[in-house]
């Protein structure tokens, strides 16, 4: 059985919901069964965000993320917090331009991406996520097929469709780090 459990963790803004909801359209895109469930602090913009993504080949009995195989940690709070909950093995993505330590551990492979940095210089300053998860389905073999533009139609409304081939871009930046 092949099952995925990704913890996306930042502050309120910087699109963890949103990256976390692609990557789990995108579970059902390629027929897994998912679950998706996001937290964060009072504050809608500043706050602390998290969301816990599950994609498997069979059922999901819990949305719970307590200990994820791929983490990814957009701000030092989040990591701090979450390393030590990362499955040996696992993966952890950083985004290196907010986040200046290394992470401590060496049972889990480890991806600094400057995504803040790379999102600012290439002209798509709010999609330092979608670099992220660039990254991520690049490393998982995933990037390529329909399946990522069928997921990104399905999380992005009608009200911002212009906005499909920024966050393509954006992937594209990630998938090439």
């Amino acid at each position: 059985m092949s099952e995925k459990r990704f913890l996306f963790s930042g502050f309120g803004g910087q699109g963890i919901l949103f990256a976390g909801k692609f990557v789990a359209y995108k579970g059902l895109m390629d027929d897994k069964q998912v679950s998706w469930l996001p937290s964060y602090g009072p504050e809608m913009r500043g706050g602390t965000a998290s969301c816990g993504v599950i994609v498997s080949d069979e059922s999901v009995g819990s949305p719970i993320v307590s200990n994820p195989n791929i983490l990814v940690a957009m701000n030092l709070p989040s990591l701090d917090k979450y390393e030590d909950s990362v499955e040996s093995g696992g993966m952890i993505f950083a985004d290196s331009s907010l986040i200046e330590r290394k992470v401590k551990r060496d049972d889990v492979k480890v991806f600094y991406i400057p995504a803040t940095r790379l999102a600012r210089d290439n002209g798509v300053p709010t999609l330092a996520n979608m670099i992220i998860v660039g990254k991520i389905m690049k490393e998982l073999g995933e990037f390529e097929g329909d399946s990522l533009n069928a997921a990104l139609k399905k999380v992005i409304s009608a009200k911002h469709a212009d906005m499909l081939e920024v966050n393509l871009k954006a992937m594209r930046l990630g998938a090439e780090y």
